[in-house]
């Protein structure tokens, strides 16, 4: 039976024990999919990076991700997320590793282009949740074990630097410790693929093969859905633009809030990490917030509440994003900075509140599609920042050639500055649009009365046809 309550505690509960485990896999994917960022700079010093290489390195590590869960949404409606997830760990493990052995610019940036890979756990996380949890309590079970999962992409701020130390303190030298830091990051990887393939299963009644001999198949699969007909539900595609809005936002603004803070209010490297890494340990619950107010609002308001609660924190979070684009006060800035951190976690959470009950016979297609909004989103964002910041530094530059080394970083440092703000203003207009067109996803009535039965009890909460 699907779990109705979310009791973190009841680990005998097959649905509880599958939300931790998957939960603690998505950390450890996110944990090493960024664990080289920390170790940037002696990465650059090492292997000798350019700073295009360096952009491009980001912008590879999040474009792997987008073929990756557009593929593996449809994989987890085929063999079920316990056999999808022990691959993804098992083989994913390997670029990981490898990535401590690249002697050359292009091989890291291969290696991070196959890490991305990785990336796709999210969406086995959102389908094996929304299998193992009732309609009233699965935005709160797929937020939470998203959020905390999220929270890997934080931790490696402050974990992978413990293993480099832990590392050194072995003799090895400190210059190459991160090379030891990914090696162990990926045997990780490895033993928690072991962990998922032999203490989970695909539904609380069983797994999927176990499930078809015995020709009992999840509702989701009672009928095939074609790939294409889920690609043809125009609301598969405006929640790919909201998670392209709120989770790729993200991404970008992770990624590049260290040197904005630096640049911009003249922050040291360590306290603008610190203030990005408070930043990312919000998932802790902020994520959850979003699905349980997607919960709370479908609740009172059926499926149009959770979209009508999608819409309008979804434009909160615009609006945080370009407010604090515009400070000039780093009190002012953090406020707001908080405040959008809040709302883009939220959005997250609030969008996987919807995704289950757009089609429940393609939940892992449609999850892939969604998912991989998220990654399209970061990329797009990436590369126009890049181009912006690239053509304000190399301005700044050439005009200021002649006036000494100081002057020139001293004026490249406040290109990139307005640069970057003007790019998060106008990222933040983008938001608000998307959040805009997130309120013409509609629900006929029959899917209301639908997960309203259920959710009253009136309908079998088994995942099994009779």
């Amino acid at each position: 039976m699907k779990a109705t309550r979310l009791n973190l505690l009841n680990l005998k509960s097959i649905p509880i024990r599958t939300f931790w485990i998957s939960a603690i896999a998505f950390f450890i994917c996110f944990f090493a999919w960024f664990g080289i960022v920390p170790f940037m700079p002696d990465v650059v010093e090492d292997l000798g990076l350019t700073p295009s290489q360096k952009w491009n390195s980001i912008i590879l590590a999040v474009t792997g991700t987008v073929f990756a869960r557009l593929l593996i949404g449809k994989l987890c409606d085929r063999f079920g997320p316990r056999l999808c997830y022990t691959w993804l760990l098992t083989i994913g493990c390997i670029p990981v590793i490898l990535i401590g052995l690249v002697q050359t610019p292009l091989q890291f940036l291969l290696c991070r282009f196959l890490i991305g890979f990785i990336g796709a756990s999210f969406v086995i996380t959102q389908f094996h949740t929304s299998i193992m949890f009732a309609p009233n309590i699965v935005g709160t079970a797929n937020a939470t074990s998203a959020g905390w999962g999220n929270l890997g992409g934080g931790a490696n701020r402050l974990g992978m630097p413990l293993i480099a130390a832990a590392v050194v303190s072995f003799g090895v030298a400190d210059e190459i410790a991160w090379r030891y830091s990914m090696v162990i990051a990926g045997i990780v990887c490895f033993l928690m693929g072991l962990v998922y393939f032999f203490f989970t299963q695909d539904t609380p009644e069983g797994n999927f093969a176990e499930l078809r001999k015995t020709g009992n198949m999840p509702v989701l699969k009672k009928d095939k859905v074609s790939f294409v007909s889920t690609l043809k539900d125009y609301r598969v595609w405006i929640l790919f633009l909201v998670y392209a809005a709120c989770f790729g936002m993200e991404l970008t603004v992770y990624g590049t809030m260290d040197d904005y803070l630096q640049n911009s209010f003249g922050l040291e490297r360590i306290t603008a990490g610190n203030i990005v890494l408070s930043f990312a340990l919000m998932n802790i619950f902020a994520r959850t917030l979003g699905g349980f107010f997607g919960d709370r609002f479908g609740r009172l308001k059926g499926l149009r509440g959770r979209v009508l609660f999608l819409t309008f924190i979804l434009m909160a979070e615009g609006i945080m994003l370009s407010v604090f684009s515009l400070t000039t006060s780093l009190a002012v800035g953090i406020i707001f900075l908080v405040a959008f951190s809040l709302t883009v976690q939220m959005a997250e959470g609030a969008t996987f509140s919807v995704v289950p009950f757009i089609n429940k016979k393609a939940i892992g297609s449609i999850s892939g599609i969604v998912g991989a909004g998220g990654n399209v989103g970061a990329f797009l964002a990436a590369l126009f920042l890049k181009s912006k910041s690239a053509m304000a530094e190399s301005i700044a530059i050439r005009t200021n050639e002649g006036l000494g080394e100081e002057a020139v970083k001293a004026a490249q440092a406040a290109a990139a500055s307005s640069a970057m703000s003007n790019g998060y203003f106008i990222i933040g207009i983008f938001v608000v649009v998307a959040a805009i067109s997130a309120f013409a996803i509609k629900f006929s009535t029959a899917d209301e009365e639908a997960v309203f039965q259920e959710m009253e009890g009136k309908m079998a909460m088994s995942t099994v046809e009779s």
